[in-house]
Parts: C-alpha cells; structure tokens; sequence
C-alpha cells in the first residue's frame, strides 16, 4: 500500500504528539525566560563582567555534556516519557529552591553563587532529558509524517522567540528577578504532568543497567556513528560551526545590548525600547522569519538527502558573519551610526532565522530516519556531545576577548573561524552523501 501523504492526516491528530509538543512549549517557555533573566542579571550583578558571564555558559555547558552520553544510555534503556517528565520536575525544583535561596541571601557575591549552582545542576538535569527527547518523536510519529512534525517544532521554537523573548524583555523590566524565577520553576512543573500522559510501547533491553553494561552502551553508540561516515563528516564541521557561531548569540548580543546600547546618549526607538526590550526585537525577527519557513517546511514532502543544501546554506550564514563584523567595525567601533548597525542587525536576523530553519528541520527529519530506533537515543546524545563539545570552551574565549578586545575582535575571530569551516564541510564528498 502507497504510503499516505504528508497533507492526508496533520500530525496533531496524535495525542501523544500533542502532550509533547504542549509540555514542549510550557517548559520551553520557561527556559526562554530564565536564560533571558539570567544573561542579564549575571551582568547586572557583576558590573558587566564579560569573563563571568562567559565562564557560566562554559560551566553549564560542560555540565550537560558530561551529563548527556549518560542521558543517553537511559534513554534507550528506560521509557522516554518517564524521563522527561522526571527531569522537568527535578528541573523546576531546582529553579523554585534557587529563587527561596536568593530571597533569602540579599548580597550580588551570594546571588553569583545561587546562579552558578542552579545552572550547573539544572544543565547536569538536561543533558539527562534531551537525549530521550530528541529521540522520541520516532516512536510517537509515523515516518512519513516526521517532517511535518519537526516542522512544528521549529514553529513552537519560533513562537518562543517571538513572544517567549519579547515577554521575558516585558517582565524582566516589569517583576523583580524573584517572581520571574519562581514562574519559570512552575513552568517546568506544568511541563512534567504533561509528559506524564504519553503512551507508547517501550521495549528496553532486558540486561540490567550496571557501569559494565552503560560503557557498553556508550561504545555501540559510538561504533555505530563511526560507520556512518557521511554523519561522522557532518558532526565533525558542525562541532567547529558552533564553536565560532554560538558565542555571538550567547556572549555578544547581551554585551551588545548592555555597552553599546544602554550605555549610548540615545538609539533609534529609545522613546519606548529598553536596551533588553532590543534584545528581545531582535529574536523576535529571527523567530518571525523561522515561523514562515517551518510552516513552508511542514506542507512539503520530505528530501531524500539534505548534506549539500546544508553545506551552501552554512556558507551563507558565513557570508552573513562577515558582513556583521564589517558593518559593526564600520558603524558602532568607528562611532558612524549605531542606528544603522541596529537596523543591520535586524535584517540579519530575520535572514539568519529563514536558514536556520531550513538546516535544522531536513537535518534533523534526516538523522531519525537513517538511525535505528533502539540507538536513537545514543546516537543523539553523540550528536549532542559533538555538536556542543567546543561550545563551553568558546564560552571562556569569547568572554575574555570581549572583556579586553572588545565586540570587533570576538565578531572577527568567529566570522573566518565560521567561513572556513563552513567551506571544509561544502567541499566534503561525505557529506553530500546524507
């Protein structure tokens, strides 16, 4: 029998699809707000130290990736479901106790210390939760349909951006750090009963789970990636993509956003945007031009291979850094016009999130269905140490060139670290074969 098409049964007929795109959205959400409040208050607190707010990301990051071949390991093992719903309990607890400890010590050095406890347990909870997550949709969602619904994904990712970061700038500005902390802790717990109603036939391995049979586990994760030369090739020039690209996002923005904004006599809008509430415009526009894109997305039938489109559309973003660093060289360093860096930005944006999307869901739709279901979840948390293994240490690095070379020279570094990784994996004759 012919199998149905993409547009013959919309996806969120399945309920257990709808519990997790729901619960996803709620503790989404949360997540949104805190990392908003968070980048911030680490500033705000520290006088804008730079370093500081860098050697938090690296910390957290290292956490979850230390935490995730272990995620991994359960996720194939133990039901899913259970250890979503579990992890976004421990999660919210973690967020709600940190808020009770704040209230309770007054001083910036103690809030400091609240902050780098909570990120570092909370992402040590994560890199259990993810890899079961990331490995789900394929026992919930027929093959056929898996496009569609990451597709979706990347929509609720989109409406995150766009109202989750615009009301984090609102409520950041509008509640003490205190209420908004406590609400992203009941967002978590909202996200948990949620994922307690999923259902689906969880076959585990019928070995107990002991150190022996976990190492084990992580080994045939990674032998089967290993013999997978086409994504061993793709997770290779990603690890270095994400080590030039993920300190712009992370470190300079915010800084962007706390110096040269906040600090200037007068922007374009100040009459009603604070220096977060720019923040927020912008993720805003990436979040608007990747909804367009993931709905697009979400009527087509999937692409059989996806590793050469990928590739260009890297180069593009490339292309993107470079113009970025010149024009913020040119118009911010220079003192030209910060307005007209600002409406760069933006337009940026708004291109960088249109690409985003169009990387992120074949790639994504492609990896689930050429990976064995009962590796599923190993092989994600792979991908995911890969992905992710360099990003703590560009964390530091970006901190401490923003911290004494300032914006141009973090922006110039990852612009050629970008582009030359971008063209390695282009000319990669493996990678075109996904």
């Amino acid at each position: 029998m012919e199998a149905p098409s993409v547009k013959s049964r919309n996806v969120f007929l399945n309920r257990n699809f709808r519990l997790v795109f729901f619960g996803a959205l709620v503790s989404e959400l949360g997540a949104v707000l805190y990392s908003f409040a968070v980048s911030f208050y680490i500033l705000e607190i520290t006088g804008n130290n730079a370093f500081l707010q860098g050697l938090y990301l690296a910390l957290c990051g290292a956490v979850m990736l230390i935490a995730t071949p272990i995620g991994g390991v359960l996720g194939d093992r133990f039901n899913k479901a259970r250890i979503m719903f579990i992890c976004d309990y421990l999660k919210g607890g973690i967020i709600i106790l940190a808020t009770a400890l704040m209230l309770t010590f007054r001083t910036n050095e103690a809030h400091t210390v609240i902050l780098f406890a909570a990120g570092i347990l909370g992402n040590a909870v994560s890199g259990i939760f993810n890899p079961a997550s990331g490995a789900l949709l394929p026992h919930i969602v027929e093959e056929n349909r898996l496009q569609q619904a990451n597709s979706y994904f990347s929509v609720k990712n989109s409406l995150l951006s766009i109202l989750g970061v615009v009301l984090a700038g609102i409520l950041y500005a509008a509640l003490s750090v205190y209420t908004l902390f406590f609400a992203v802790g009941v967002c978590y717990v909202i996200s948990g009963i949620s994922e307690m109603f999923i259902r689906y036939k969880n076959d585990p391995p019928k070995d107990k789970l002991t150190v022996k049979t976990a190492l084990r586990d992580m080994g045939e994760g990674f032998r089967y990636v290993k013999a997978q030369k086409a994504l061993l090739a793709l997770m290779g020039a990603i690890l270095f993509i994400n080590f030039f690209f993920s300190p712009v996002a992370s470190n300079f923005i915010p800084f962007f956003v706390k110096t040269d904004v906040a600090l200037a006599p007068s922007y374009l809008f100040d009459g009603f945007l604070t220096p977060e509430l720019w923040y927020s415009a912008v993720c805003l526009l990436i979040g608007l031009s990747s909804l367009v894109s993931a709905l697009v997305l979400s009527t087509r039938e999937q692409e059989e291979k996806c590793g050469h489109k990928t590739a260009v559309r890297l180069c593009i973003i490339a292309a993107l850094m470079v113009l970025m660093t010149i024009g913020y060289y040119v118009l911010v360093d220079r003192g030209v016009s910060l307005n007209a860096f600002l409406i760069l930005l933006c337009a940026g944006a708004a291109l960088l999130g249109t690409i985003i999307t169009y990387i992120n869901v074949p790639l994504n739709t492609t990896i689930m269905r050429m990976v064995d279901k009962d590796k599923l979840s190993k092989v994600t948390s792979i991908i995911s140490i890969t992905s992710q293994g360099l990003v703590p240490i560009s964390s530091v690095l970006a901190g401490a060139i923003l911290q004494s070379l300032g914006s141009t020279s973090l922006l110039a570094f990852s612009s050629v670290g970008l582009a030359a990784a971008a063209l390695m994996l282009l000319f990669n004759k493996e990678a075109k074969k996904i």
